[in-house]
């Protein structure tokens, strides 16, 4: 097999494993099995690390499933290629040239040189983060919750977070309710935002970061567009919530509130204020951000924030009439132009036919259903509070979108046309017409 086809398999066993996990009774609180498509959404979800649920996860799952669920955010968030590699190298086994493919196609990694290097350098990393993560959230769960379901919650919610999964167990308040008792509260938004934000620029960023530091001349270009756009895509939405969003708050809680959700659309799912109180330029703006996504080679979905700056690049150099788009001196190459087109034009068509047959189906707003469906495509988890009403169809649809979100669009293709022959003919040109 292809290094794609072992990424889409390997993503599609760890979906049905932990269906039939949690279908057993002992997954449930109340002790009955799970019908199967309640269970495939909910594994979907969580190994696809989008964060949309039918059930609320406090209150329906029950502690073992709870902990199948969290395993296998884990296992989404790293990558099944690279959890399996992880485990073949500790087991001692040989890493051979078509298992360091799969790991570089999972990983985004420039070359196969140096990849089983990079692997343990992102299981440190992950590990590390998600401890300092848990040990910062711990006081604030453990005064509410007591030291052992603190505990339990620190770990569930930094694992979660770093992931960009979404997932939270905070419904015990009030069901579906997210983060939105802690609003107020500066540790718990903060610390989860920053863990969306290093878990969403991508391993590869932070490998660059390691080895260069604070030297920004040396990084390479990805990482500087990577942090350039990410810093934009921050800064600006939160500018826009601040000033006409949560005006009826305090300002420091509006501050919060504004740079939480400026953060979370990008891919994480959790959020502190009620998104159907927001205009509706608001909830198009989180839409938005959420078909954007994160980094290559991150926990994130989405189309990535590589993909728009080379869009956005090619656009200023139409206009300039330059040959090539470039970023801080380095000339992008046509054929990455291109993949960014067509990851563009299948995201859109996805999104938009999956939101059209959403509203038909179950005859709500448009915007609504678009909102879904963004958020399922972009392995988000926000939702405007419809997911659990809707019909087994509408589910199979969502369940397409986060795992086609989460593989990627250019995987799967490359996957069905692996065996493809290319051919170096060349036909006639003509020219064409455009805008």
């Amino acid at each position: 097999m292809s290094p794609f086809q072992v990424i889409i398999l390997g993503f599609l066993l760890v979906i049905l494993l932990g269906s039939f996990l949690l279908m057993l009774p002992v997954a449930t609180q109340n002790r009955h099995p799970t019908p199967f498509i309640d269970a495939l959404f909910t594994s979907t979800s969580a190994v696809c690390v989008t964060g949309l649920v039918i059930h609320d996860t406090a209150t329906y799952w029950s502690q073992f499933g709870q902990f199948v669920i969290i395993v296998l955010i884990q296992i989404g968030g790293l990558g099944v290629v690279t959890v399996a590699g992880a485990f073949a190298i500790l087991s001692g086994r040989r890493i051979g040239l078509m298992q360091r493919s799969a790991m570089q196609e999972a990983i985004a990694a420039p070359k196969v040189g140096g990849v089983v290097r990079l692997i343990w350098f992102i299981l440190r990393v992950s590990l590390i983060v998600e401890f300092i993560g848990a040990a910062l959230l711990f006081p604030a769960f453990a005064a509410d919750f007591g030291i052992v379901k603190g505990l339990w919650f620190a770990f569930f919610h930094s694992i979660s977070a770093f992931c960009n999964a979404g997932f939270d167990l905070l419904g015990i308040r009030e069901p579906f309710s997210s983060l939105t008792s802690y609003a107020a509260n500066p540790v718990v938004p903060i610390v989860i935002a920053l863990l969306i934000i290093i878990g969403g620029i991508g391993f590869l960023t932070w490998e660059d970061i390691r080895c260069n530091h604070f030297h920004i001349r040396k990084y390479r270009m990805q990482t500087k567009v990577i942090l350039s756009v990410t810093g934009i895509l921050i800064f600006l939405p939160t500018l826009y919530f601040f000033f006409f969003e949560f005006a009826d708050a305090p300002v420091g809680e509006r501050v919060l509130l504004s740079f939480f959700q400026a953060v979370t659309p990008r891919t994480a799912g959790f959020n502190t204020a009620d998104l159907t109180s927001m205009s509706e330029t608001g909830q198009s703006m989180i839409t938005i951000l959420m078909l954007i996504g994160g980094s290559p080679g991150s926990t994130a979905g989405g189309m990535k924030t590589t993909t728009i700056a080379v869009l956005l690049a090619n656009v200023i150099a139409v206009f300039r009439r330059t040959e090539n788009p470039h970023f801080f001196k380095r000339r992008i190459s046509a054929e990455t132009v291109s993949r960014a087109s067509t990851i563009l034009i299948m995201y859109l068509v996805l999104f938009l036919t999956g939101g059209f047959i959403l509203s038909r189906l179950e005859g709500i707003p448009a915007l609504v259903s678009l909102f879904e469906t963004a958020s399922a495509i972009g392995t988000v988890g926000l939702s405007l509070g419809i997911t659990p009403e809707l019909s087994t169809i509408s589910h199979m649809v969502l369940i397409v979108l986060m795992f086609f979100g989460r593989v990627g669009g250019l995987t799967l293709i490359y996957a069905t046309l692996s065996n493809m022959r290319n051919s170096n003919a060349r036909l006639p040109q003509e020219r064409i017409t455009v805008g």
